[in-house]
């Protein structure tokens, strides 16, 4: 009997659990058994493993083999494995030493001629290997810079099958010989990427710039203050007002991610196939705007068998942006209570259960009835009120409860719009002061899990970090009135901090507070934007 072993990572989500590939030769009717819950795509390995030995030059064993993975238990997808699945067999066959497989990780999919492919969630996989205490990994070529971004990890890089084998056998490294149109950039990751996601990344190229906006004071201020503490936004208004292209403008205010936010998102946009080529870390947060048609299962994730990320996951420690919200389906909207709340979502399939990372910043925009004109004061919107009643009733109050600010965006008027480029603030400008905010409200909870005013529990707000005295005055009397619940109290203490931030203050005065509330509401308190250059 030939035996031997090596490994590789099955993904659950963006969790990786490191595979043990056992092969297994003894003598009998030439056959090739594949154990241990693979799905129809790891299945088909049988095939592409035996054409990619044969054309890499070594012989396929005329035995019967039985290729199993480990644990069994473990649902595992996709064509990852099958480098490993190669190199099991090959070492059962004596091709290669037993010895020199058994503690190396291998991921990558294998082509009919033995050309490595790439595979989705390179860096994941790389992850879990590494915590799992592995310190070799072999991948495709072109997935390198990607994996070596998990420190401590030696990586090998391989560009066929023929390639591994002489690494492995010390033996001369053979050189490949570049496939047809390969000058075009990266030509085997095509397919890999999940088409209609509606991702964007903020370039430094292009990034749309605040500048460009013309009037719009409120909202302005609203983007700056959603940015520094990270508060979902609702505007309101009629079309054309510069709702989309005030929601365009919020990536670029946000800072760089940390070194840790960048790996949980490039993890992210790792298994859904879609980091850029050249650039394997994503370092700015993304911008998703997915269309109103939108189904569940892509926003909040699904799919056949084991989720795959949806663009509530996409868009983590970045921007959500929901166009003509109310035109997406009340149960979809509903959908996102959970990761609203606590930063996750947890998706159960017959196939298992996973849970995916999604603290977002959401921004929601709608016009204020189906036809886009009512409350204009030209009296030519011809909705009905119950239809306008109707409209407005799919954006839930659970939902819109747990939205921080919300903004009525104005017709831009003439005289704004020709003063186009006289003194507006570019994003740059902003950016700073809400990068100071950020610093001072991360030295305020040193120590604690939380680093923006928007995560912090309202139990601890109301215990530990005080404002000043008399300051929630109208507060609790919208609250003994009805107007106000207890998690909307809350979100006023988070953004009222965050105006504190924002004008250098320690703690919220009482017009930080009434604006805050009127953020909230939209009824007038007479509040001044104090800190705050619109």
């Amino acid at each position: 009997m030939a035996f031997a072993r090596t490994c590789s990572v099955a993904l659950v989500g963006v969790e990786g659990v490191v595979v043990e590939v056992q092969a297994d030769l003894e003598p009998g009717v030439a056959a090739f058994t594949l154990v241990g819950l693979p799905d129809k795509s790891l299945t088909e390995s049988r095939d592409r493993v035996r054409a990619a030995v044969v054309n890499s030059g070594a012989a396929w064993p005329q035995k019967k083999l039985t290729v199993g993975l480990s644990p069994a238990s473990v649902p595992k997808s996709g064509s990852g494995f099958d480098l490993a699945v190669a190199a099991a067999v090959l070492g059962a066959a004596e091709r290669i030493d037993p010895r020199v497989l058994a503690d190396i990780v291998m991921i990558g999919e294998l082509g009919l001629d033995g050309r490595v492919r790439p595979v989705r969630g390179v860096l994941p996989a790389v992850l879990a290997a590494a915590e799992a205490g592995y310190e070799q990994v072999v991948v495709p070529e072109c997935a390198v810079p990607e994996a070596s971004l998990v420190p401590g990890v030696s990586v090998l890089g391989v560009r066929s099958l023929r390639q591994l084998i002489a690494v492995l056998t010390d033996e001369p490294v053979p050189e490949e010989e570049p496939v047809p149109g390969e000058i075009r950039p990266d030509p085997f990751l095509a397919g890999l990427a999940l088409p209609g996601t509606g991702l964007g990344a903020v370039s430094s190229e292009h990034t749309p710039d605040l500048a460009d906006v013309a009037g719009q004071h409120m909202a302005r201020a609203a983007l700056e203050v959603a940015a520094a503490g990270r508060h979902h936004v609702f505007f309101k208004g009629p079309p054309g007002a510069g709702k989309t292209m005030l929601a365009e403008r919020l990536p670029g205010l946000l800072p760089e991610l940390s070194r840790q936010e960048s790996l949980e998102v490039t993890a992210v946009h790792s298994v859904a196939g879609i980091l850029p080529p050249g650039h394997p870390l994503v370092d700015r947060p993304s911008y998703c705007a997915p269309h109103h048609s939108a189904t569940m299962a892509s926003l909040v994730g699904g799919g056949n068998g084991l989720p795959r990320p949806g663009a509530v996951s996409l868009a983590h420690h970045g921007v959500l942006f929901l166009d003509e919200a109310a035109e997406f389906h009340s149960s979809v909207l509903d959908a996102l209570r959970q990761p609203l709340e606590s930063g996750h979502v947890v998706i159960a399939r017959a196939a298992g259960m996973l849970r995916m990372p999604a603290r977002f910043l959401m921004v929601l925009a709608a016009n204020p009835c189906p036809c886009g004109r009512h409350g204009r004061g030209d009296d030519i919107c011809e909705c009905r009120p119950s239809t306008i009643k109707r409209y407005r009733a799919r954006l839930s109050g659970p939902l819109m409860d747990r939205v921080d600010l919300r903004v009525t965006v104005e017709p831009v008027s003439r005289a704004e719009l020709l003063q186009l480029h006289t003194g507006a603030e570019t994003s740059a400008t902003v950016a700073e002061r809400v990068k100071v905010a950020r610093e001072r409200a991360a030295r305020r909870y040193e120590g604690t899990p939380w680093r923006t005013n928007s995560e912090v529990p309202g139990h601890e707000l109301r215990t530990r970090w005080h404002v000043q005295s008399g300051a929630l005055a109208k507060a609790e009397q919208d609250l003994d009135r009805g107007l106000l619940t207890a998690r909307g109290l809350d979100r006023v203490l988070r953004v009222a901090w965050t105006l504190a931030d924002l004008g250098g203050r320690d703690r919220p005065s009482s017009n930080d507070v009434n604006w805050a509330l009127e953020l909230r509401t939209g009824v007038r308190r007479g509040a001044i934007l104090e800190g705050l250059r619109t």
